[in-house]
């Protein structure tokens, strides 16, 4: 039988928080997005409640490291599975605000019932009901008399009894006494053993990823001012998101003091959403920019202070791994950089978030970007190679399945080849005549508007500063950013009538961006028929769809478009026809953009 690398015990839920308090097992601090909704919360205090387990907390302490002086040292314990479930009770009962997905500061309040003994998400209805009481960390205040409690409670519900609303309520007070699972593991375990019990724990529910556990080692290692790296992170993401959190940010006097505060503070008036990172983005683009690697397993190990050759675990590995990770957090955070950056992703026609498929793509850009800067590539040749990368790596899906393997590859690659030589042996092999002309067309057999061909179709649209679909004056550009209808040139309703179903109609080969006004004037009519009265009313006839007036201009905004000819005549049984063809012109259109970056 195998040896026990760890040791299983019950804390009490009050106990938990006194540790939490005291800082002997760090978790990150609420200021990261909690992702549990309320319901969830609302089950796990039912489940607490009942005497129902609620599964275990597992905790690691730092491994063992060498000192200077040849001893060793363990540090704090890390809590590396029971992160939502710890921060789900201090929300509900300690009455802790979070931050949501949106970055807003919210609070969690469970209602409870004595009578019924129920738990459930406190709302309206229910804050008007005397029954109920609304937000149960009033229960846990310290300052609350449980005695006082019980009789209010009782004066507004006539006919309750006093005795069983204050075991009913003192059994809730009692959750802070249940027990919860505690697996602590060993000190001496290597990072490949803990990482591999990390993602076999979580391999249901929201799943603890390799930068959440980097972040976890980063707030606990004040000696190396990991604890304010960790803030820094935390709040250039909240930034960036609600720039109005700086009044907050700065009120963190100690926070305010450091020399993260000055990179940072540009945000309070930055409104850009093109690239809103979230801190798995910020530890990904500054650990491989910085590093040269690209998986974060590694920067937990290094973090960690692990010597990959001799497998041991050294102090001065730990102390130049927090020194690199700074300096690359400080690199993705300057305004320069970042600004550039995004400039350069817009000079390629991605001009809004929704623009955006793969976040991964975008965040291999910025490694790109910062890469090419440390190898002091001149200003013109790093915006070519980031355009090109990143219309590249959206077209062929480079970063969307194992993504940290092709990161971690490519950027070994472009430290051995140059970028020169590696990416123009990735693109000529990647983007060949094949691509463009037969496998390209084929995946733009697609019904998703949101599919990166169309996406990056847009971007060229933008490019070429083209205007919108029989728009005389109004560009691709302008309706993107502010407002526009996706335009089915044969329209939706005109092919349900004929029996279509909606994978059917709804291709992107069948999708132009127009003004809402042009796309409602053309309703549901037959291409044949409304082609038809775009022609005479470039001819004098009346004005039906935009303002283009001339055969010559029509002609030019339809091929903008990659409209076929022939339009005029089209009927139903002409549309697979029709698809085929403006996907081959979408195709080529696509092509003589990407070779113009």
């Amino acid at each position: 039988m195998a040896n026990m690398r760890y040791s299983v015990t019950q804390a009490a839920v009050g106990t938990l928080f006194t540790w939490i308090e005291s800082g002997d097992i760090a978790i990150p601090e609420i200021q990261r997005p909690f992702v549990w909704d309320a319901v969830k919360v609302r089950n796990l205090l039912d489940s607490l409640f009942q005497g129902f387990p609620v599964g275990y907390l597992i905790t690691w302490r730092n491994p063992d490291v060498k000192l200077k002086d040849g001893t060793v040292s363990a540090g704090r314990r890390i809590l590396i599975d029971g992160q939502q479930r710890v921060t789900a009770l201090m929300a509900a009962l300690l009455g802790r605000e979070v931050i949501n997905k949106n970055y807003q500061r919210v609070r969690l309040r469970i209602a409870f019932h004595p009578g019924r003994q129920q738990f459930e998400v406190s709302n309206s209805a229910i804050q008007k009901d005397a029954a109920w009481i609304p937000d149960i960390a009033v229960v846990f205040d310290p300052q609350t008399s449980l005695f006082d409690l019980v009789n209010t409670y009782c004066d507004r519900n006539p006919g309750t009894s006093r005795d069983e609303v204050f075991r009913s309520i003192e059994a809730l007070r009692g959750i802070t006494a249940n027990q919860i699972g505690l697996i602590e593991l060993d000190h001496d375990l290597d990072i490949e053993t803990v990482t591999e019990i990390f993602i076999r724990v979580n391999s249901e529910g929201v799943p603890l990823s390799q930068a959440d556990f980097a972040m976890s080692k980063i707030a606990v290692n004040e000696t190396y001012g990991g604890n304010m790296l960790r803030k820094a992170i935390d709040y250039f993401c909240h930034l960036a998101v609600a720039p109005e959190f700086f009044d907050t940010v700065q009120a963190d006097r100690e926070f305010a003091r450091s020399e993260f505060f000055p990179h940072l503070s540009w945000l309070r008036q930055e409104n850009d959403d093109l690239y809103d990172p979230s801190y798995t983005d910020m530890l990904r683009v500054a650990f491989t920019s910085e590093f040269r690697r690209g998986r974060l397993e590694e920067l937990v190990a290094l973090l960690s202070g692990r010597n990959f050759e001799t497998r041991q675990y050294e102090e001065a590995i730990v102390e130049e791994s927090f020194a690199k990770l700074k300096n690359g957090i400080l690199r993705f955070m300057n305004e320069t950089h970042f600004k550039r950056f995004l400039m350069i992703i817009r000079s390629a026609g991605f001009v809004d978030s929704s623009m955006v498929s793969s976040q991964n793509t975008l965040n291999f850009a910025y490694i790109l970007y910062l890469t090419l800067r440390d190898a002091r590539i001149p200003d013109a040749d790093i915006e070519r190679y980031v355009r090109r990368w990143f219309i590249m790596s959206i077209l062929t899906g480079r970063y969307s399945a194992a993504p940290e393997t092709a990161i971690d590859y490519d950027i070994r690659q472009i430290q051995e080849q140059g970028i020169a030589t590696y990416a123009e042996n990735v693109i000529h092999a990647e983007l060949s005549d094949t691509f463009w002309e037969s496998l390209l067309p084929q995946l733009m057999t697609t019904s998703v508007a949101s599919s990166p061909y169309f996406r990056v179709f847009q971007a060229a649209q933008v490019k070429m500063n083209d205007r919108g679909f029989l728009s005389q004056d109004i560009s691709v550009r302008d309706l993107i950013e502010v407002k526009s209808d996706l335009h089915h040139i044969f329209p939706r309703h005109f092919l349900k009538s004929h029996g279509m179903s909606r994978g059917q109609y709804n291709q992107i080969a069948n999708y132009a961006v127009t003004q809402s006004e042009i796309n409602i004037a053309i309703g549901s009519k037959e291409p044949g028929v409304y082609f038809r009265e775009l022609r005479e009313q470039c001819q004098g006839g009346p004005r039906r769809y935009g303002n283009i007036t001339d055969l010559d201009m029509l002609r030019e905004n339809l091929r903008a478009h990659c409209i076929p000819e022939g339009m005029e005549e089209m009927t139903v049984e002409d549309y697979p026809a029709f698809l085929a063809e403006r996907r081959k012109l979408m195709a080529r259109k696509i092509r003589r953009y990407f070779e113009s970056l």
